[in-house]
């Protein structure tokens, strides 16, 4: 399963980037912007449409 990882402002919360990951580093992900104070969003990744 892929995953879609938005960095969300400090300011407003707006999405500044986004990038999309498999789910074995969403972990890794989750923990850096734990150890910085960053904010995240994460959801599924739509699926690509072949």
């Amino acid at each position: 399963m892929r995953f879609e990882i938005m960095r969300l402002d400090d300011v407003d919360g707006t999405a500044v980037d986004s990038t999309v990951v498999d789910a074995a580093s969403v972990k890794r992900i989750v923990q850096q912007a734990a150890a910085t104070g960053q904010r995240l969003y994460i959801r599924p990744a739509e699926p690509t449409a072949l």
